[in-house]
């Protein structure tokens, strides 16, 4: 079983994959990880403010990662934001039925009262030492750009709208 965790920034991804780890044994990939290993290594020009360019550059490196460990019937958790829209057009009937898809998205109503708290927890299982970045607006964005690209490619979003943790427990 393949797991694929993705969404918008400050969602918990990485803490859904690793209460997934606690709970099931699954190994995890983080693209972050993978990400971070090829732009210090000299391996690519690209900087971690490339989304768009890194998502086509890191997305077929994970795809023969996942398809490699549904060959080997291995279970694997892969999480990260570097996830296209149309991932499913890159898989056909051998894979698809090993692949349990996850997308998680905040709504503007979470991101308004829950604000600070994202902020609190975002360094919680990875360091962000410059998360600048991090605005209510930027998230907002951010969270519209993952719902409206997903849904209109037929994936069903996880949407934290009330209470964060219920949202995660429906997914474990």
């Amino acid at each position: 079983m393949i797991i694929l965790i993705t969404g918008a920034t400050h969602t918990g991804k990485t803490l859904l994959a690793q209460r997934l780890l606690e709970r099931f044994g699954y190994p995890y990939l983080s693209i972050d990880h993978l990400k971070m290993g090829l732009i210090r290594s000299g391996n690519t020009s690209l900087t971690p403010e490339d989304d768009d360019a890194l998502t086509v550059y890191l997305w077929p490196i994970v795809r023969e990662i996942i398809k490699t460990a549904v060959e080997n019937d291995q279970n694997l958790i892969v999480e990260g934001c570097y996830v296209p829209f149309d991932w499913r057009k890159d898989f056909d009937e051998r894979y698809l039925p090993s692949i349990r898809f996850v997308c998680l998205a905040m709504t503007d109503g979470f991101i308004e009262k829950h604000f600070d708290e994202i902020r609190q927890h975002a360094s919680d299982l990875e360091s962000r030492p410059d998360d600048t970045d991090c605005t209510a607006a930027n998230l907002k964005a951010d969270n519209r750009q993952i719902i409206e690209g997903f849904q209109k490619a037929g994936e069903l979003v996880v949407l934290i709208d009330d209470d964060y943790e219920e949202a995660i427990r429906s997914i474990l």
